[in-house]
C-alpha cells in the first residue's frame, strides 16, 4: 500500500526535473524524465517496488535501496549529479524545516554524539573495516583525502605526493620543527614530513587498526625515532608544538564539538606556531540541514559525522583561539578525479577483496559503490567543497 502511494509521488517529482535526463524501467514500461538534450543522463531499472518509498526518504533511503539491490543504474555518478542539481532548488525549504527536525532528532536521540566513547565507536565503524580494504584502493602513501593533481594525466600517487609536498611547504617545515597531527590516518603525512623535511612528528588517532598499520609503515620507513603515534582523543592531547596539521578529520568531530576542537588546536600551538587545516565543507545555508538530517553518509558510512561550513570554521577559530587566518585555497575540483580513481581501484580489487575472508559481501560492495559515487557527485556539483586553511599564532610572522 505504501509502495503504491509512493510511486505517484516520486513520478510527480521526476516530472519536474530540469537539469538532467533519467529513463526509468519499472518492469512494465519505460519512461523518460527531464530535457532530452541534457548533458547528464542515466538509466534506472526498478528491481523491487520498495525502491519508490525508499526514494522519498532522501539520500539515506535512496542509498539503502541501492545497497539492497532494489534498483540499478548504468551511471551512478551521473544519477547522483542530477539529484544534486535538483535538490538544490529545494534548499531554502529544507533549511526552513531544519530547526524543528533537529529538535525532534535530538529529542529522540537519533543524532549520535561524539563523546570520547561515542567517537571511538563511530570512528571504528568506518576505519576499522580492515586495513586490506583501504590499501586496495588508496595510493602507496595510504592517504584517504583529496589529492591535488599537478596535471590532468597525473597518477593518483603523483597527485598525493604533490599535495603532501604543498602542505609541508605551507607549514614551512624543517628539522627544527615538532609537528602535531590530529588524525593519523595510516601515517602517510607523518612519514612524508619526517622523511622529506626532517621534522619530529607526534600524531594521534583513535582507530586501533589505523595505528597498528601506521606503526608498521613508520618502522619500515626507518622513522620510528622521529614519529610518535598516539592512541588518544584530540581532547586529551597535551604539550606544545610549533606546527599543527589536521587533514579531513574535522568532519568526524561532530557539530557539538567544533569549538572544542578549535580550542585544542589553539592551546597546543606555541606562540609562533602555524596550523594547516584541510576540511570538507558545506555551504553556510546548508549547515543547519547537515546538522539535522539523517543522510546516507552519516547513517551508513560515517556515523556521527557533520560537515562544517567555511564561516563556521572562521567564526570558531576567532571565538575560541588567538589564531589568525593567513591563507586559504579551494581544492574542490581535485576531489572528483580522486574519488573516481578510488572507485576504479576498488572495483578492480573487489574480486580479491570478497574472497579475503573478512566478511565483505555483495551489499558491502554496493554500499561502497554508492558512497564513492555519491561523494564524487557532491563535489562535482559543488554541494560540498574541500578547503585548505593556514592559521598563525600571534607571534608568527608569515
Amino acid at each position: 500500500m505504501i509502495e503504491r502511494a509512493a510511486k505517484p509521488a516520486v513520478t510527480t517529482l521526476l516530472r519536474t526535473i530540469k537539469h538532467g535526463r533519467i529513463e526509468i524501467d519499472d518492469g512494465s514500461r519505460r519512461t523518460a524524465y527531464g530535457p532530452a538534450g541534457s548533458d547528464l543522463r542515466a538509466e534506472v531499472t526498478i528491481r523491487d517496488p520498495a525502491a519508490w518509498s525508499e526514494t522519498l526518504a532522501g539520500s539515506s533511503g535512496l542509498g539503502k535501496g541501492y545497497v539492497d539491490g532494489h534498483w540499478e543504474t548504468d551511471d551512478l555518478v551521473s544519477l547522483m549529479r542530477i539529484a544534486a542539481r535538483e535538490v538544490a532548488r529545494l534548499d531554502s525549504v529544507r533549511a526552513f524545516q531544519a530547526y524543528p527536525r533537529a529538535w525532534m532528532h535530538r529529542a529522540r536521540k537519533l543524532v549520535p554524539v561524539n563523546t570520547r566513547t561515542g567517537a571511538r565507536e563511530n570512528i571504528s565503524a568506518h576505519y576499522d573495516l580492515g586495513n586490506d580494504l583501504f590499501s586496495s584502493f588508496l595510493d602507496d602513501s595510504m592517504m584517504y583525502s583529496c589529492a591535488i593533481f599537478p596535471s590532468p594525466d597525473a597518477t593518483l600517487e603523483e597527485a598525493q605526493r604533490n599535495r603532501l609536498g604543498r602542505i609541508c611547504r605551507q607549514l614551512r617545515l624543517g628539522p627544527e620543527n615538532h609537528l602535531l597531527e590530529i588524525g593519523t590516518g595510516w601515517g602517510g603525512l607523518a612519514i612524508h614530513a619526517a622523511r622529506e623535511h626532517g621534522c619530529r612528528v607526534t600524531t594521534t588517532t583513535i582507530s586501533v587498526e589505523q595505528r597498528e598499520l601506521a606503526l608498521r609503515r613508520i618502522a619500515d620507513a626507518g622513522l620510528a625515532d622521529r614519529i610518535t603515534v598516539l592512541l588518544e582523543d584530540y581532547r586529551d592531547l597535551t604539550g606544545s608544538f610549533d606546527r599543527l596539521v589536521s587533514i579531513e578529520m574535522i568532519e568526524a568531530v561532530g557539530w557539538q564539538y567544533f569549538d572544542s576542537f578549535f580550542k585544542v588546536c589553539g592551546d597546543r600551538l606555541s606562540d609562533d606556531g602555524l596550523m594547516l587545516l584541510q576540511a570538507i565543507t558545506i555551504d553556510d545555508q546548508l549547515y543547519e540541514i547537515e546538522k539535522a538530517t539523517r543522510t546516507f553518509a552519516n547513517t551508513h558510512v560515517f556515523p556521527g559525522g557533520c560537515l562544517p561550513s567555511e564561516s563556521l570554521i572562521s567564526r570558531g577559530i576567532q571565538r575560541v583561539t588567538d589564531l589568525r587566518p593567513v591563507w586559504m585555497e579551494d581544492i574542490t575540483d581535485h576531489y572528483p578525479p580522486t574519488l573516481a580513481a578510488w572507485r576504479g581501484r576498488f572495483h578492480a580489487a573487489w574480486p580479491r577483496i570478497k574472497h579475503s575472508g573478512a566478511g565483505y559481501d555483495e551489499r558491502f560492495t554496493r554500499l561502497w559503490d554508492f558512497y564513492l559515487s555519491y561523494s564524487e557527485a557532491g563535489f562535482a556539483e559543488r554541494r560540498i567543497a574541500d578547503l585548505q586553511f593556514l592559521f598563525a599564532k600571534p607571534g608568527r610572522r608569515v
